[in-house]
């Protein structure tokens, strides 16, 4: 998918909302599935705001107005809060599978690192939903987990993909609670280790946190705010299930895209190969 936009706007455009819990995301596409504009932003209280305030950003970039817009879907966290532009809503799970879709036109397992929880889900080849699992019970292995990390370390989240890269070697830490692996990195910071190589051990403890949510197929997809910031949690990922793994242009923004598909096309119903195929959605504490 591409972020170049037009000159100005030819003809209606399609919007996605993905209201996350940590981050709000506006994909603004046009009938041929072209990202035009798009925007985030911190959630923060005012999930309604926030998601104006990104929905103006990105109908800037595509060049376009409110009245340019045919048709609208939101999704997340807080979906439930854009009646201004849309009360058509969509699943996480449905609009990150199908913006994978359009931009991997592959059978993929996904691998979603969001701020609050870690998804995988399968597609098949059509880009119908085979099985997804999530983790919701803790923060453990999320974002908010990296999030609270780079606070104790006082750099920002963006900061830690380029210590963990200058890793001359890997501090494993024993605990998946974030708090307990608060306690951790203060005790190995306190015995002098290098804050490159207990960073380089966090990302490995997030990665084995979502690896032993499910197993895998052979073609693997990262999206995420997570993986957008920071590439070298990629790179990890695919040195440890010993494969390539790919990440579409924009990783955080393929739920958005994914709804703003859905209200291209005007879906009532997310595709799935089976009703079988769905029972697979147990959440891993």
């Amino acid at each position: 998918m591409t972020n170049t936009p037009p000159a100005a706007l030819q003809g209606a455009c399609f919007v996605g909302l993905d209201l996350g819990a940590s981050r709000t995301k506006v994909a603004v596409i046009d009938a041929a599935g072209q990202l035009l504009g798009h925007a985030v932003k911190k959630s923060g209280i005012d999930f309604t705001a926030t998601a104006q305030a990104c929905l103006n950003t990105a109908l800037e970039m595509a060049g376009a107005r409110r009245g340019d817009i045919a048709a609208a879907v939101s999704t997340g966290y807080g979906r439930g809060t854009v009646g201004f532009i849309t009360d058509n809503t969509k699943t996480e799970i449905g609009c990150l599978a199908r913006g994978s879709h359009h931009c991997f036109a592959e059978a993929v397992t996904i691998i979603d690192i969001g701020g609050q929880d870690n998804k995988i889900i399968k597609i098949d080849a059509q880009g119908r939903r085979l099985a997804f699992k999530m983790n919701r019970k803790c923060a453990a292995g999320t974002g908010a987990f990296l999030e609270e990390m780079a606070n104790r370390l006082d750099v920002s989240l963006e900061g830690l993909n380029a210590l963990a890269a200058q890793a001359t070697e890997m501090i494993k830490l024993g605990s998946y609670c974030t708090v307990f692996s608060a306690t951790e990195v203060l005790e190995n910071i306190r015995a002098g280790r290098p804050v490159t190589n207990i960073v380089k051990g966090l990302f490995y403890s997030v990665i084995r946190r979502v690896l032993e949510m499910d197993s895998l197929t052979e073609q693997v997809v990262m999206t995420g705010g997570v993986v957008a910031h920071n590439p070298y949690l990629v790179e990890m990922t695919a040195e440890m299930i010993e494969r390539p793994v790919r990440v579409a242009a924009l990783p955080q923004f393929v739920g958005a895209l994914g709804a703003a598909l859905f209200a291209r096309d005007g879906d009532s119903a997310e595709p799935r190969a089976s009703a079988e195929a769905t029972t697979n959605t147990g959440n891993q504490p």
